[in-house]
């Protein structure tokens, strides 16, 4: 006779509490100290990277661990990364970004695969390389964190593009559950009152009763309260992280940030984001203190537009460093730490609206020029990289024209650099190279 199963709260209790936060506990230890008694070759153009990187990897690890032992001990969600999750954070979800976790897909060399899965299943190759990854790892099963656990709900809001919506119909039709889409009018330049009532009435006239439907409770002014003041103080905490870098010599990189976003993302509105985040800023200070750059020699400093190369980012950190490039900013970054001061604790579903109403794709492209300007002029750059990607049509739209009023406006060279965020089979390194390479020429006669 089989022994039966253990119920899900104590597999969950074994599995996650027990054996599996004290073995990524452990991990990161033995990576803190492996971190700090690395010396960077004397060929390399890069110095020791920040010790806060084991910390993030722990963090997230634990998140899709806890992810993966939640059915039948807490309610899953899986969210856009633009999608109002105080909520859900306030009800108890665990949640799950599948963007997040196409980027994971990417970084660890899988992307191109995935997006090749589902192909085969009949997508086309010009949805965004985001959607393929995911729906190659549901046809599958591969993934970079052992198991996806299925959702209970799905959250989309489409401040971030339209095809959002699409993907998440295709999720629910997979997975047979409840979705909830917050629509958002696009804003050309301030969001109007009635703009803000309009996803105000949507938060709390469809996703309140439906999550809180699903999760079998009540939603409480408190908790949420709560949760909303959380995401405040990380949204500001990454803020003033990304801010250190207008130090020179930087003491990281944006490629280090695209790493140490992922709580601001997956995890807003969570204890441990925060507690993280204070950590991070204290080490930064540090380096600052000790005049520890994040490269040895940073004689041009660069702001980076768009999403990264996931399937690049060491490469291309390694080979600017080399040219004395250092990518000190990008616009993708900032997304959430420009968002900090709008969100309000005492009146979070009004706040809540404003927010996600204003995510930089969810504006016109003058605010994004005008955003570039400033960080131009706050990290004193050298040069502006757009990453023109094929995969995500709104925020490389209108960058030829960006780029020409970059140079005009700033007098700073701009150059294009074609890629895809997440798809390496449209990866050229030579061709990128030259352009790199040319850039910094044009970088070097202008100074």
């Amino acid at each position: 006779m089989k022994t039966p199963l253990p119920m899900p709260k104590i597999r969950s209790a074994i599995a996650y509490d027990l054996l599996g936060r004290n073995l990524l506990r452990v991990q990161r230890m033995r990576d803190e100290r492996a971190m700090a008694n690395y010396t960077p070759p004397a060929d390399s153009p890069m110095n020791a990277p920040p010790r806060s990187l084991a910390n993030v990897k722990e963090l997230m690890s634990a998140n899709y661990l806890k992810a993966r032992y939640s059915p039948g001990v807490h309610k899953v969600a899986w969210v856009t990364s633009g999608a109002p999750v105080e909520v859900l954070q306030a009800l108890g979800y665990v949640l799950i970004y599948p963007e997040n976790h196409a980027a994971l897909c990417g970084a660890r060399k899988m992307g191109a695969e995935l997006c090749q899965a589902a192909e085969d299943e009949g997508y086309s190759k010009d949805l965004c390389s985001y959607v393929r990854t995911d729906l190659g790892s549901i046809a599958t099963g591969k993934t970079p964190v052992g198991k996806l656990p299925p959702p209970d709900l799905l959250l989309c809001c489409t401040n971030i593009c339209q095809t959002v919506k699409y993907w998440y119909e295709v999720l629910a039709d997979h997975f047979d559950v409840p979705l909830i889409v917050i629509d958002t009018p696009f804003l050309y330049d301030r969001a109007h009152d009635h703009q803000v009532e309009y996803v105000r009435r949507q938060l709390e006239e469809e996703l309140v009763p439906a999550a809180e439907q699903v999760a079998g409770r009540v939603l409480t002014d408190k908790a949420l309260a709560r949760t909303t003041d959380e995401a405040q103080t990380a949204s500001r905490l990454w803020c003033e992280i990304l801010d250190r870098s207008q130090h020179r010599p930087a003491p990281m990189t944006a490629f280090d940030g695209f790493l140490l976003m992922g709580p601001i993302v997956a995890m807003r509105g969570q204890p441990e984001t925060t507690a993280y985040y204070r950590k991070v800023l204290a080490e930064l200070d540090e380096r600052i203190d000790a005049g520890v750059g994040a490269i040895k020699d940073e004689r041009h400093r660069v702001l980076w537009d768009n999403l990264p190369v996931w399937y690049r980012i060491s490469q291309l950190s390694k080979s600017l460093a080399a040219l004395g490039v250092n990518v000190v900013a990008s616009n993708y970054t900032y997304a959430w730490a420009e968002l900090a001061d709008m969100f309000d604790p005492s009146d979070p579903m009004v706040s809540a609206a404003r927010t996600y109403l204003h995510p930089i794709l969810n504006q016109s492209t003058a605010h994004k020029l005008a955003g570039m300007g400033r960080m131009i002029e706050d990290f004193d750059l050298d040069g502006v990289i757009l990453h023109s990607d094929r995969s995500c049509k709104p925020y490389s739209l209108g960058q030829i024209d960006e780029r020409d009023r970059i140079v005009a406006q700033a007098g700073v060279p701009a150059m294009l650099l074609e890629a895809d965020h997440n798809d390496a089979r449209v990866w050229a390194d030579e061709q990128t190279a030259g352009r790199i390479e040319a850039f910094v020429e044009m970088m070097e006669a202008a100074s």
